[in-house]
C-alpha cells in the first residue's frame, strides 16, 4: 500500500501558539491536527510529519508533501548525515535546532525505508496544501 500525505505547520508569532496538520491525498481523509501553546513554526512542521508517519503501519509506503524546505531538504539533501557525523552540530558548528524531534523522525524514516519527501509551494493554490494549512491554522485557535 502507498499513500501521499500532505503536512503543514503554522505558528501565530514565532514562538507562539502553533498548530500542525496532515491529510491523505487526494480527498483529505484520513486527517489529523493538533498543536502547542508555545512553539515555533519549524517544530510544528516537524511534528506534522512525525504524527503522519505514526498513523500508518511500517509496511505502508509514504510520500510526504510539504511546503517546508526545512523538512524536505533535510531528507532530500541528507543534512541529517552531516548532523550525526558532527555530533548533532549544523554546518555552522552550532547545535541542531529541534534535535528532540529530528532524532526520532530520522530514525523512523530510516527504519521504515519507504518514506520519500516532495516539496510543494505553499499558498499557491494546491488544494491539499491549502487544506492542511487551514487545519494547522485552525488548531492554533484551541491554544490561544
Amino acid at each position: 500500500m502507498s499513500v501521499t500525505i500532505y503536512t503543514d505547520g503554522a505558528c501565530s508569532g514565532n514562538p507562539g501558539p502553533g498548530g500542525w496538520a496532515w491529510a491523505v491525498a487526494p480527498h483529505g481523509d484520513p486527517r489529523a491536527s493538533g498543536g502547542d501553546s508555545h512553539t515555533t513554526n519549524q517544530r510544528m512542521e516537524l511534528l506534522a510529519v512525525v504524527e503522519a508517519l505514526a498513523a500508518f503501519s511500517a509496511d505502508t509506503s509514504i510520500v510526504i508533501c510539504s511546503d517546508s524546505t526545512y523538512v524536505v531538504n533535510c531528507f532530500k539533501d541528507q543534512w541529517w548525515k552531516g548532523w550525526i557525523n558532527r555530533g548533532w552540530k549544523n554546518s555552522q558548528r552550532q547545535p541542531v535546532a529541534n534535535r528532540d524531534l529530528w532524532e526520532p523522525l530520522i530514525e523512523t524514516v530510516n527504519e521504515r525505508g519507504n518514506v520519500t519527501f516532495t516539496w510543494v509551494k505553499g499558498h499557491s493554490g494546491d488544494p491539499m496544501n491549502d487544506l492542511v494549512d487551514s487545519l494547522a491554522v485552525a488548531a492554533i485557535d484551541s491554544f490561544r
